[in-house]
């Protein structure tokens, strides 16, 4: 069977139900041309029988979530953690600087000077607030470069 609808075609009642063979555009065409079944009809203008035939409009929907806002309102809702510094008597305050550097990412070398006399100092720092996979990751890579680090919830949000 082989039928087609153009994209937009201006139709009255008397056109729908009751097309004439020499109409310009019919909204069929085939052998088949009497088994064609609209997708909408939309009525348009004054009210006087006018009508528009529009393509079905197809939503895409992720399954197991609504919509995007369902999403950030997901992300918002996971607590922030701290990734904190702690002083130790065995790394160079250089040293400490330039594995803050490497590791976070747009650390700036007075940020990170910052970060190393707050922790020499009161003993603890903290390094940056992010989520908590990401301060885990963090958290790894400074231990792994030797230095002291933990993570702890950030509570009261930042």
């Amino acid at each position: 069977m082989k039928s087609a609808i153009c994209g937009r075609i201006a139709l009255s009642p008397s056109q729908f139900f009751n097309p004439n063979q020499g109409d310009r555009y019919p909204l069929c065409k085939g052998p088949c041309s009497n088994l064609c079944i609209p997708m909408a009809l939309v009525s348009t203008g004054s009210g006087k029988g006018g009508g528009l035939l529009e393509k079905p409009v197809i939503e895409k929907v992720t399954p197991g979530r609504e919509s995007e806002f369902d999403l950030k309102k997901s992300r918002k809702t996971a607590p922030p953690y701290r990734v904190m510094l702690h002083n130790d008597n065995y790394n160079k305050r250089e040293y400490v600087v330039q594995v803050l550097m490497k590791v976070i990412p747009g650390m700036t070398v007075d940020n990170a000077v910052n970060i190393m006399q707050e922790a020499h100092y009161n003993g603890l720092s903290v390094v940056l607030i992010c989520a908590q996979a990401d301060a885990e990751d963090h958290c790894m890579q400074l231990r792994g470069n030797g230095l002291l680090s933990s993570i702890e919830p950030a509570s009261g949000g930042c």
